[in-house]
């Protein structure tokens, strides 16, 4: 599979694999200066690049790393970031402190990840009856604690 990456800008890094087997790949923050986020706070980083992903079977999965999320507390505001088949703007990432401590994005540092991955375009049928199973309604939790 192709996707094609367009830089916005001249300092925008391609999304890089730290090794082989890496299923994400990561984003770099397109920034000139360094950008602090407090305690608590949020701020949209941009990466300097759009994608154009071939179709709707995929989408591009943004992801925190893991680095970032249990050394610093720095994850994403959203949970998880999505880029659908046909947005061609410039893919940003949304970033939390949930830490007590202010953590200070650098120009060039990778800040998240991206994962292209596949999407079943379900077709939605309204009923009234969804069938039986042995778990049935069982909510949070009800499967035991381990």
């Amino acid at each position: 599979m192709t996707v094609k990456v367009k830089k916005l800008r001249n300092s925008a890094k391609m999304p890089t694999r730290g090794t082989t087997g890496s299923a994400g790949m990561d984003l770099y923050a397109c920034i000139d200066e360094s950008v602090t986020i407090e305690p608590g706070g949020l701020k949209i980083i941009p990466t300097g690049i759009a994608i154009a992903l071939p179709d709707s079977s995929v989408a591009a999965f943004l992801y925190a790393r893991s680095g970032l999320g249990v050394k610093h507390g720095i994850c994403l505001s959203n949970g998880v970031g999505v880029v659908d088949s046909d947005y061609r703007g410039e893919v940003c990432v949304g970033l939390c402190n949930v830490s007590d401590t202010p953590y200070t994005i650098e120009p060039q540092e990778r800040i998240a990840q991206m994962v292209i991955a596949p999407v079943v375009m379900a077709e939605l049928t309204e009923t009234d009856d969804l069938g039986d199973t042995d778990r049935g309604e069982g909510g949070f939790g009800s499967t035991g604690k381990s």
